[in-house]
């Protein structure tokens, strides 16, 4: 389903024009507006959607009907005129009424950051379960916008039942099929989040550590992720190339072999509608033994990106809570910056023990990535004694591969054995002999 497209016909094809207006509310104290609006035209040009202007408009009172003074729209109108826009992007979220007003104002579609980023979603669902996911964000968006995006309203259909009378409105029915079809979707991804809640303990007896990469979108977390594991997912300079989490395996110092996750992006405002359809997707985040939240430090807004996705991380209960994984921070695209930038980034990066300085384009502080990740992994790691089975070749084995032995003895028919484990993997090793 498409926010693009009405039943009227005039949907909006790859390559149309638009303009793009962030209304600065006066909240947005991290960012710069500008970079604000170049961040709005890039998820336009994700889809194909050409950006001709862009403008910030200041709104010093909300209007209940339009968010925007009547003066400001005047002029906005007569700028998308000139332009020949035929589709006006508000990089903001607005109401059904206003979203109306400003289509009457404007003679063009008008559609919000919502919206937008849904559309993105839509078309980059590449799976069956993002599919579903990216179908109950409409279906959640659209609910609250059909009494101004559907223009048969005013028809009846006809009574059922012994009594007959007036039947129901095209709108009645419309929300109803919504509202059953929202249902369907939330039944089917349960049964999705409990296959991977399995999935998820069998992993958790299997002798791998789970590494999560996060981060903005766009910051380098698919071309980090193929140079760390020799894969090629889709890596390119694009809003939300990734959408759908991808796994393989790769190697870190003393670990033989550990799972890298790579997930899908975040983004400011990022529209609570999608961050409940993917929170089966999400959830690996949770489960993850390690996050490395990989930061594109070149940006003008890397501090605010940051922020931003800390606080999706927080909502999920990922990060500050009790049980949460540890994380790390990869500070990567170094290659763009010059000299002094650098110069600043690496006196910050060096007074902190949890960051290190990447480029995943060149490979340069990839191998330093790796030791950082097993030593984040093994930190806490305690010397604790296991006893085993004498037949119990494969613990042993284990044992060895995962934790550092110093010492083995036999008293009968067992083995004692003084090993030095970290605490995800002594919970592995103690889930496997449960």
């Amino acid at each position: 389903m498409s926010v693009f497209s009405r039943d009227d016909g005039d949907g909006f094809a790859r390559g149309a024009r638009a303009i793009v207006i962030f209304p600065d509310l006066g909240t947005v104290e991290l960012r710069d507006p500008e970079a604000r609006m170049a961040e709005a035209a890039g998820l336009a040009e994700a889809i194909g959607i050409k950006v001709v202007e862009s403008h910030a408009v200041r709104v010093r009172q909300i209007r209940p009907a339009t968010l925007i003074g009547k003066g400001q729209i005047e002029r906005l109108a007569s700028q998308a005129r000139a332009a020949d826009a035929e589709l006006v992007i508000v990089d903001a979220e607005i109401t059904p009424v206003q979203q109306k007003s400003l289509e009457d104002a404007f003679g063009a579609k008008v559609i919000d950051r919502t919206g937008l980023i849904l559309e993105i979603f839509g078309e980059r669902a590449a799976t069956a379960e993002g599919r579903l996911q990216v179908e109950l964000a409409h279906l959640d968006y659209q609910a609250s916008r059909l009494v101004r995006s559907w223009t048969h309203l005013e028809r009846q259909r006809g009574g059922f039942g012994f009594l007959g009378g007036p039947g129901e409105t095209q709108i009645e029915a419309d929300r109803r099929q919504i509202r059953d079809r929202i249902a369907k979707l939330r039944r089917e991804l349960e049964q999705v989040r409990q296959t991977r809640t399995l999935h998820r303990a069998r992993r958790q007896k299997a002798p791998w550590p789970v590494i999560a990469l996060v981060g903005y979108t766009n910051a380098g977390k698919s071309t980090l992720f193929n140079k760390m594991t020799g894969s090629d997912v889709m890596a390119e300079d694009l809003l939300f190339a990734t959408l759908d989490p991808t796994m393989r395996e790769t190697s870190l110092p003393d670990i033989d072999k550990a799972i890298l996750s790579d997930t899908v992006g975040f983004v400011s405002d990022l529209p609570t509608q999608l961050v409940a359809a993917f929170r089966a997707t999400l959830e690996e985040v949770n489960a993850a033994d390690l996050i490395v939240h990989v930061r594109d430090i070149s940006h003008g807004d890397a501090d605010a990106q940051c922020v931003d996705v800390e606080a999706v991380l927080e909502e999920i209960g990922a990060l500050g809570g009790e049980g949460a994984a540890p994380l790390i921070e990869a500070w990567n695209k170094i290659d763009l910056l010059d000299a002094e930038a650098l110069a600043h980034t690496s006196n910050a990066a060096s007074r902190r023990s949890d960051v290190v300085l990447t480029s995943a384009q060149t490979g340069e502080g990839v191998e330093e990535l790796r030791v950082a990740m097993a030593a984040a992994l093994e930190k806490g790691s305690v010397v604790r004694d296991v006893e085993l089975d004498i037949a119990d070749g494969e613990g042993l084995a284990w044992l060895h591969r995962h934790g550092n032995v110093l010492g083995e003895a036999v008293d009968g028919g067992k083995m004692r054995i003084s090993v030095k484990l970290s605490a995800v993997d002594w919970d592995r090793f103690d889930s496997r002999t449960v």
